[in-house]
């Protein structure tokens, strides 16, 4: 997840150098995006092949393979947001330019939420997922579903923003530009689900 959000980062990096229209600087974030992905994706596998089998577990292997799998599509979705605009030299309207900049930030930062509840997975385990520290976890996904619901809210608002420059702008741009804004989002709903994927490890 540490890997993952590594991803998430750089495409905010990603996003500064297309506002400044520097391709150069933004084929470079791409290519450390698709490095951490790449990585994320080794890490995923090794999990995969030495999650015991035969072995009684602290958590349903199932579980643990859906969590890794939501994890995974977090860093996917930073790459492909990043791959079609670096693709396309796509860059947003300059009046949308700031709403894009906070609404990247919050779907990123819904990632940077989602690390910090796997990181008191360890902790969960050791205390048989009961006590304190579970409650305090449950109140971190709250806040991760916050953050992801924030997150809907302002792409509501960009798209609104968007249908009314669409006369200005070529359809076939108009069209990619939706995607981006939904491809943001999406990452911030995997971030979500991986938060209700430890929910549901705690519920066992």
């Amino acid at each position: 997840m540490q890997t993952v959000h590594g991803c998430c980062e750089e495409l905010l990096e990603f996003l500064a150098a297309t506002v400044k229209d520097d391709w150069k600087d933004a084929r470079i974030h791409y290519k450390s995006i698709a490095s951490q992905e790449n990585k994320a994706d080794k890490r995923k596998r090794s999990v995969r092949v030495h999650l015991p089998k035969s072995l009684f577990l602290p958590v349903p292997r199932s579980d643990l393979l859906s969590l890794l799998n939501s994890q995974d599509q977090i860093a996917n979705c930073a790459q492909d947001v990043a791959g079609l605009m670096l693709g396309r030299k796509m860059a947003f309207p300059e009046s949308m330019n700031d709403a894009i900049r906070e609404y990247a930030k919050a779907c990123v930062d819904t990632s940077g939420q989602a690390l910090k509840v796997i990181e008191e997975l360890d902790e969960l385990v050791e205390v048989g997922f009961h006590g304190r520290e579970v409650a305090a976890v449950e109140t971190m996904i709250e806040t991760l579903d916050d953050m992801e619901r924030a997150t809907d809210k302002l792409q509501v608002k960009i798209r609104a923003s968007l249908y009314k420059l669409e006369s200005e702008l070529p359809p076939v741009e108009v069209m990619f530009l939706y995607r981006v804004i939904d491809g943001l989002g999406e990452l911030a709903d995997y971030a979500q689900k991986v938060g209700h994927r430890v929910l549901m490890l705690m519920a066992r």
